[in-house]
């Protein structure tokens, strides 16, 4: 069996026009925002770095071997784009230790921006969101469509997909999860990459055919809805004329499932749907929980903050927009432009 992955449904409408992205580095540009600020004071020193064309893994193993410290002492809070101008948090636990001279760590596609210390290492997923700014080059399209759709994106979000990075060349993460699953063996590494893209994949799944019955934003009955830029969350059998409101105001959401092991929280209407997709998929969702992946909800609706456009020229399209920590911004891009 061979899994590739669809085209997920679109919200609005197809794609407006084409074009063409990451033509050179400084076409993608993200700014990380951490959640909270660095206390000046503590063991971990926080650098912010920004890089071009560079991954975040290979910037936290060069800075391990420039501090001499271990690879696990080294934090980030998430990955970011390769093919990109990204800034981003660090840290590198010094106990006792004096400061390297950061300005030597740096080359021409890294700069340290700023050094500061904190009590504690930073940890994955711990940003309030990114800023990106973005250019779509030889853009071709519907100029008219391509400013209305922008402008629902900005009144009403987006369908929280996983972007295609996710799930590597031809959906290749998911494959060779499915081979991990049927015994075959991998590098250790690679294990986390590939039920993240499983479970990515199954979120999808569920996502589109939300899309498709055009409630991926409404509630359904025995939905489970997680607060605006928050895992928190709370179950609902019925939905009453407050959480209607919240839903209209984008202050929750409704939410899918990160299949794993654990309870069912959804019920009704939602679990008829989130159980559809889990036994068609019955090979992947038995894998991850033969694998002691643990179940969690996402956002079905993400909202997309200080959202601006341009066109600069007949074929030169710029976008500025904030997304919250996990969410993509190939799930608005794909909204609006076939890359």
């Amino acid at each position: 069996m061979n899994i590739e992955i669809p085209i997920w449904p679109y919200v609005y409408g197809s794609p407006s026009g084409v074009g063409k992205i990451r033509t050179v580095a400084e076409d993608f540009i993200v700014y990380e925002n951490l959640a909270f600020e660095p206390s000046g004071d503590g063991e971990h020193v926080f650098l912010q770095i920004q890089k071009t064309g560079e991954n975040t893994d290979y910037v936290a193993r060069q800075l391990a071997k420039f501090a001499n410290v271990r690879q696990r002492d080294i934090g980030f809070a998430g990955l970011k784009d390769r093919h990109a101008v990204t800034t981003q948090w660090f840290s590198v636990w010094l106990p006792g230790k004096v400061e390297p001279a950061w300005e030597v760590f740096e080359t021409n596609a890294i700069k340290v921006l700023q050094s500061i210390r904190h009590a504690r290492k930073l940890k994955r997923g711990v940003l309030s969101g990114n800023r990106f700014e973005v250019t779509i080059r030889d853009w071709q399209g519907d100029h008219a469509k391509t400013c209305e759709q922008l402008a629902l994106i900005k009144a009403n979000g987006i369908a929280n997909y996983y972007g295609e990075q996710r799930f590597g060349n031809q959906g290749q993460n998911v494959n060779k999860a499915l081979a991990m699953f049927g015994g075959g063996k991998i590098k250790r590494e690679q294990r986390s990459l590939y039920l993240s893209a499983t479970r990515s994949y199954l979120f999808n799944q569920i996502l589109s055919v939300r899309v498709i019955a055009a409630n991926w934003n409404k509630a359904l009955d025995g939905d489970t809805f997680m607060f605006d830029r928050s895992q928190s969350c709370f179950k609902s059998q019925f939905s009453d004329a407050d959480i209607l409101q919240r839903l209209e105001a984008k202050i929750i959401h409704p939410s899918g499932v990160l299949w794993g092991k654990g309870d069912l929280d959804v019920s009704a209407d939602a679990l008829l749907i989130e159980q559809g997709i889990i036994e068609t998929n019955d090979n992947l969702a038995e894998g991850l929980v033969a694998n002691g992946v643990e179940k969690g909800r996402r956002a079905l609706r993400v909202n997309v903050g200080n959202l601006e456009w341009q066109f600069s020229d007949q074929t030169s399209l710029k976008l500025c927009f904030t997304l919250p920590a996990g969410s993509y911004a190939t799930a608005l891009l794909r909204e609006l432009v076939e890359i």
